[in-house]
Order: structure tokens, then C-alpha cells, then sequence
């Protein structure tokens, strides 16, 4: 293994190396840990993935037990970010584990890491594929209600945050700001998740419209046409005009079994959008919840400026933690759908104060 990462040194490895070796073989260990952790909450082909992975990490951890030699040293812990991924991984093992695992294989340091042969950077940028792919299913999977609840919860923080602060600033006692919050909450709860359930239920709807008819195989041996036209049935449904061709001639040659060939089930597109009670049920409780922190100041009894900074601070702090979690599902980087969606709803909540401000010295 030595001589697989020699460059100029002809000597024993350095302090300085050997500490860095030892960071790498920790970090191998502790993507193995979270491999099997995830592992242990799945089943079938899914678990055999991950094993599979984990197997990868600890054949990368061998690499580095082979080149430190008497040098490996205790048994350290890897990054602490690895060692949170532990963690949530063997209490959860949802997609937003995945998620966050597809994000450090996406910045492993190897490709720039001159310890490292071309062949393990290689097999960390595979391993990113193939989590991502793991992830996506998952992301299928959740994204209908996902949606629902981030929309959802996000329309509830910025609309009632708006609403108190424009009836404060047309100073509004705060009896009133609170009844406005409340009635805010609800009536806008109520809009959402009914909302959600129609829309939901429409487009649900147009994919069972758009889903082929099985019992018209039963006609074909009956069809007076030839190949051609059969196979523009096929041609409409996305294939290329040489494989509706082989279809349509196969079909004619023996009608009565089934085409070969995928079509559009209802269940590939039902899992996409989620079922309209679970849309209707996220939208109405996460609206509710965000709709509820800028209320929860006054709740508490806080009037007057205080109670509206207050309730400022804890709508941006929501509004950054609902980016965030954005951010981590499509495997981006947090921080910045966080702070953007900080800056659309404070935008929104101030553009609103100020008009019940100008609202409130025009009607004085």
C-alpha cells in the first residue's frame, strides 16, 4: 500500500502525516457505521445497497490501516458531522439521512487528497451516484405531502406574520392584534388544507385520465386497420416510430398477450403527488403551526413593540429552519435556502407593516 501513495518521501511518514492518515481511517469508519445504520431500518434491495456501500468503506478504512501500520493508534472518532449522521441514522433512517449522506459523499475530500489512489476518489464520486439514486426514491416518495407541509407552514408564518404586523401597524390595541392572529390562523388553515385536497385530487384525476385503458386490448383482434395506424397508439405515448412499429406488428401477429413494455401506471404518478386527504391534512397543520409563532407572543400575555420583535424573531427563525430543511432534502446546502427564504418572508411582512402603518396615520 506504501508504494501506492509515494511521491517524494523515502523516509518514515511524518507526525503531520500520520495524524491526517488517521483522520481518514476514522471518517472511513464512521461512513461504514452510518451505512449500516441505515441498512439495519431497511429491507431487500435497498438494505443490499447499503450493505454493499458500507462494505466499500470499510475496504477504503483497510487502505488506511494498511498504510499507517504499527502506526494506526486508538480507536478515534470520525468528523462530527459524520458522527451526527450516525446517529440520526440509527434512530431515523428517513430520506433526510440520505439526503445528508448523498451531501458529504458530494464533498468528499479525496479528489484533492494526494494520500489518496485515483481509484478510492473514483469510488467516492460512484458512492455519491448511488446514494443520490437511494435518496430519490425517497424524495418520490415524500414529495407530495413534503410540499404540502413546506408550503404550508411557510404561507402560515409569513401571511399571519403579515397580518399582525400590518394591524399593529395601523395601531391596533393588542386585544385586537390577537383576534386578528387567531382568525388568521384558522380561516387561513382551513383555506390550505382545502385547497390542497381539491388540487390534489384534480391532478390525480388528470393522471387517471391520462392512464391507458386495459380493456382495449380486447378489441384489437376485432380493429379493422393495419400496423401503421395501430402503431400511432404508441407513437402518442412516447415511443420512437420504429419501436411503435415493432409493437403494433406484434400486437396484430398475436393479440392476446398483454404488450410487452412499460406504460403509465397509477401508481408512478400517485406516489409523485401524494393522496389528497395526507396533502389536505400537512397543509392544514403545518399552516396552522406557522401561523401560530406570530401569534404566540401575545398569547403570552406581551404587548406593544416587544411582543411584534418578538414574534419577528421567531418567524425568521422558523423560516430559516423550514429552508434549511428544504435545502438538506434536495442534497443542497442549507444555509442559503435558509437565508432566502428569511429574505422573501421578511420582505413580505414588512412590505404589509408598512402599508398598515401609512393605513393608520391616513384613517388618524
Amino acid at each position: 500500500m506504501q508504494d501506492e501513495i509515494s511521491d517524494d518521501r523515502s523516509g518514515p511518514a511524518s507526525a503531520r502525516s500520520i495524524r491526517h492518515w488517521r483522520r481518514r481511517l476514522a471518517d472511513e469508519r464512521e461512513e461504514a457505521r452510518v451505512y449500516r445504520r441505515l441498512a439495519a431500518r431497511r429491507s431487500g434491495e435497498e438494505r443490499e445497497i447499503l450493505l454493499g456501500l458500507a462494505d466499500a468503506e470499510e475496504r477504503h478504512a483497510r487502505y488506511w490501516e494498511d498504510l499507517l501500520g504499527d502506526e494506526i493508534g486508538p480507536h478515534r472518532r470520525g468528523q462530527f458531522r459524520m458522527r451526527v449522521l450516525v446517529a440520526l441514522a440509527r434512530r431515523f433512517g428517513s430520506v433526510f439521512v440520505l439526503a445528508l449522506a448523498q451531501r458529504a459523499e458530494s464533498h468528499s475530500p479525496y479528489r484533492y487528497d494526494q494520500d489518496v489512489p485515483a481509484s478510492m476518489a473514483a469510488d467516492e464520486r460512484i458512492h455519491e451516484e448511488v446514494v443520490r439514486a437511494l435518496a430519490a426514491r425517497g424524495r418520490a416518495q415524500v414529495s407530495g405531502s413534503f410540499r404540502a407541509a413546506v408550503f404550508g407552514a411557510n404561507d402560515g408564518l409569513v401571511s399571519n406574520l403579515a397580518l399582525v404586523l400590518g394591524v399593529i401597524g395601523g395601531n391596533a390595541p393588542s386585544e385586537v392584534v390577537l383576534l386578528t392572529g387567531l382568525a388568521g390562523l384558522l380561516a387561513g388553515a382551513l383555506s390550505m388544507g382545502a385547497g390542497e385536497y381539491i388540487s390534489v385530487r384534480s391532478q390525480r384525476e388528470l393522471l387517471a385520465a391520462a392512464r391507458p385503458d386495459p380493456q382495449a386490448r380486447a378489441v384489437v383482434p376485432y380493429l379493422d386497420v393495419d400496423a401503421n395506424e395501430l402503431a400511432l397508439v404508441y407513437r402518442a405515448r412516447g415511443m420512437s416510430e420504429d419501436e411503435a412499429q415493432r409493437r403494433a406488428d406484434a400486437l396484430l401477429r398475436d393479440p392476446k398477450p398483454p404488450v410487452p413494455g412499460p406504460e403509465p401506471t397509477e401508481d408512478a404518478g400517485h406516489e409523485v403527488v401524494g393522496t389528497g386527504l395526507k396533502a389536505a391534512g400537512s397543509s392544514f397543520v403545518f399552516f396552522a403551526s406557522g401561523a401560530l409563532i406570530p401569534v404566540l407572543p401575545f398569547l403570552a400575555g406581551l404587548t406593544g413593540g416587544f411582543a411584534a420583535l418578538l414574534a419577528v424573531v421567531l418567524v425568521g427563525i422558523a423560516l430559516m429552519l423550514t429552508g434549511a430543511a428544504v435545502g438538506v432534502l434536495s442534497g443542497a446546502a442549507p444555509l442559503p435556502r435558509a437565508l432566502r427564504q428569511l429574505a422573501i418572508g421578511s420582505g413580505a411582512a414588512a412590505v404589509t407593516y408598512l402599508l398598515g402603518t401609512l393605513f393608520g396615520a391616513t384613517v388618524g
